[in-house]
This record gives structure tokens, sequence and C-alpha cells, in this order.
């Protein structure tokens, strides 16, 4: 028995086989006869429109996504589904748009070698839903959270932040109240004395004033991410790092 404890997200999938942000971790080895990984869509990504010379089984284990074979139409898939790829057929598969989806991929090696073959990014047009309608604009609250009283804010200063691959903040503490929302990359973060939890793109997070953040590690594929910091008139963000 082998057991191997999840520490990351995985690796950032290759740019010609997604469009969008997703992630891949291993679980099985050609080896085994088949190559199996866990995938993490983020919302809007999708693969490339591909094929497999054995055909694919996908197992959604988390949240809601969409795949299309050519020729048919664009299914909803949520967790609990398995989606059978035939031998050889056209298709792709992602998350939904306002929706991460994570999934197992399992694609049985093929005896002589023959590779999967990526060909053309699945468009906007194709990625959407025949029974949708588009609106020009749409919005959604994300975060609504009162800000702690006694407090004077008058201004409010947005800061667009990235952190380089596999670097972390370490323990700190901001002076002031923070809203936060993950723009590309992932990050582990974690309240001290909380579970720690992996943002990525479009996730959002609230810190009160004086919150001691244990963790904020950059994973592999770096972050950027957008802070917005509540100030009174003449009052700067500051952070600290305590020594423990």
């Amino acid at each position: 028995m082998d057991i191997t404890r999840k520490a990351t997200t995985g690796v950032a999938a290759p740019s010609q086989w997604i469009t969008g942000d997703a992630w891949i971790e291993p679980v099985a080895e050609p080896e085994a006869g088949a190559q199996i990984d866990t995938v993490r869509f983020a919302p809007g990504a999708r693969t490339v429109w591909h094929r497999h010379p054995l055909g694919q089984v996908l197992v959604v284990t988390e949240g809601t996504g969409r795949v299309q074979r050519r020729g048919g139409p664009v299914e909803t898939i949520r967790a609990g589904d398995t989606v059978r790829i035939a031998p050889g057929e056209w298709h792709w598969h992602g998350a939904a748009p306002t929706a991460p989806m994570t999934h197992l991929a399992i694609e049985p090696i093929s005896a002589d070698g023959a590779a999967s073959e990526p060909g053309a990014p699945v468009t906007d047009g194709e990625y959407r839903r025949d029974d949708e309608d588009v609106p020009p604009v749409t919005r959604s609250v994300v975060l609504d959270r009162l800000l702690p009283a006694p407090r004077t804010t008058q201004r409010v200063q947005v800061r667009r932040i990235t952190i380089a691959p596999g670097h972390a903040a370490g323990l700190h503490v901001h002076n002031g109240p923070v809203f936060g929302s993950i723009e590309t990359g992932s990050v582990i973060y974690q309240i001290d004395g909380e579970p720690a939890s992996v943002l990525g793109p479009g996730d959002v997070f609230y810190e009160p004033e004086n919150t001691r953040i244990a963790r904020f590690d950059a994973q592999d594929d770096g972050v950027t991410f957008l802070g917005y910091f509540p100030l009174a008139p003449d009052e700067a963000a500051e952070v600290t790092f305590p020594d423990h």
C-alpha cells in the first residue's frame, strides 16, 4: 500500500490543450495500463477539440462542467456523472461558465504507442449551449460583507498583486480589512486556525482587520489577484510578519 498526501493543485495544463486555466495531477502512470489524472478546470476553461486512440472515461468529482462530441449537443455534466468517449471520437470537455469542475480522466494506453491528438480550440460560440441566451451584460454578487465598526472608511485602494510560482508569503497580518479576487493562477490560502483551501480564478476572499493569515502560497502557476483595501483618509495599507 502506498499513500500519497495531496499537497498541491497539480501542474498547469499545457496551453496547446486548454483554453483558460486548468491543472493536472497524475493518479496512475502509463505503466499501470492506463493514464489516470485528476484535472481541475477554472470557470470557463475547456480543452481543445481532441481525440484518443482507445477512447477515454471521465468521472466528474466536483462542480459543473460541459462536454460535447463532434456533431452532438453541448451537454451539462455534474459531480457523480460518468462520460464514456469512444475511440477516435473528436470531443471537448471543461468547466461551466461560472463554476469550476474537477474530473478524473482515465485513458487506456495504446500498445502501439499511438498518442492522443489535439485539434482546434473550442470557440466561444461552440462552448455556448444552444438553449442559452447570452445577455450583453451579466452581474452577480460574489461577496457581500459589513465592515467592522467603528471604522471611518472614505477611500478604497485597489492593488493588483502578483506572486511568483512556488513563493509563500508567510504568516502575516494586515492593519485593516482586505477583500481579494483571484485573477489568474492559484494559491493555497489559510486563515490561522482554520482549514486551508485552494483559490483559483474567480474565487474571492475576505480578511477582517488584524486577521492572522497563516498561508498564502502561490502554486506552480503563480498567482495574480486584486486586493481591495478600505482606508481612512490618511491611512496607509500595512502588513506585518509576526515571528509566530
